[in-house]
C-alpha cells in the first residue's frame, strides 16, 4: 500500500474481514474502509483483541497502528505486532487530524476537560495546554467521543477523528488539534503466515 491509496484484493488477503482496535468512527476504523473497501471492519476493544482475531481465524487480516510521525511507536501496538506471529503484509502512512468534539450546544469556552485515547492526547498535548483543558485517558478515540455523547455533559470534550463527531451526534469545536501539522500514522497490515 503507498500513501492513502487503497489495495486491491489481489495485493493481499481475499474480501472478508479486517480488525481493528477501537469503536466504529476511530482513525483505525477510518483506515480500514479507506484502504480495504470491500472488507467489512471488525471493531475491537484491545490491540490485543484485534491480533487474537487474526490468530483464530475470525477475521482474515488486522490493520494496526505502529508508528506516527509526532510520538514515535504506537504502544502497546507496536511491540504486541512485532511479537504476534502474524505476516505484516503490508503498511501504509495516513495523515492523522484531530478534532475537538462535544456534546449539541456545548461552547470552547465552556469546556473543562477533553478525553481520548493516551496516543491521541500525546499529539495534541501543546494545544491542550495553551486551551488550559485537562485531559482526560480512554480507550479510544472514538469510544471517548461515544461516551462523551452519551454523558451530554457541555464541560465535556472529546478529541476525536471528524467521522465520529457524525457517528455519535457531537459538534465540531475545532479542527486540527494536533501539535504538528504534518502528524501521521502508520498501519500495518497483518494476516496469518502462509504456507
Amino acid at each position: 500500500m503507498t500513501d492513502s491509496a487503497p489495495a486491491t484484493p489481489q495485493d493481499d488477503t481475499p474480501p472478508g474481514r479486517v480488525a481493528y482496535q477501537g469503536a466504529p468512527g476511530a482513525f483505525s476504523h477510518e483506515a480500514c474502509t479507506a484502504l480495504r473497501p470491500w472488507d467489512t471492519a471488525v471493531a475491537f476493544e484491545t490491540f490485543e483483541g484485534a491480533l487474537d482475531a487474526v490468530r483464530s481465524g475470525n477475521c482474515g487480516c488486522a490493520l494496526i497502528p505502529v508508528e506516527n510521525s509526532s510520538i514515535g511507536p504506537v504502544e502497546p501496538a507496536a511491540t504486541l505486532v512485532r511479537d504476534s506471529g502474524l505476516d505484516v503484509v503490508a503498511e501504509v502512512w495516513r495523515p492523522i487530524r484531530h478534532a475537538l468534539m462535544a456534546p449539541l450546544g456545548a461552547t470552547l469556552h465552556g469546556v473543562r476537560t477533553v478525553e481520548s485515547h493516551p496516543i491521541a492526547l500525546a499529539q495534541c498535548a501543546g494545544t491542550l495546554k495553551s486551551m488550559g483543558l485537562t485531559a482526560t485517558e480512554a480507550f479510544d478515540t472514538a469510544g471517548a467521543a461515544r461516551d462523551v455523547a452519551e454523558a451530554g455533559d457541555l464541560s465535556r470534550a472529546a478529541i476525536a477523528a471528524v467521522n465520529a463527531a457524525e457517528v455519535y451526534g457531537l459538534s465540531i469545536l475545532r479542527h486540527d488539534l494536533q501539535d504538528s501539522s504534518d502528524n501521521r500514522t502508520r498501519f500495518v497490515l497483518v494476516c496469518t503466515p502462509q504456507g
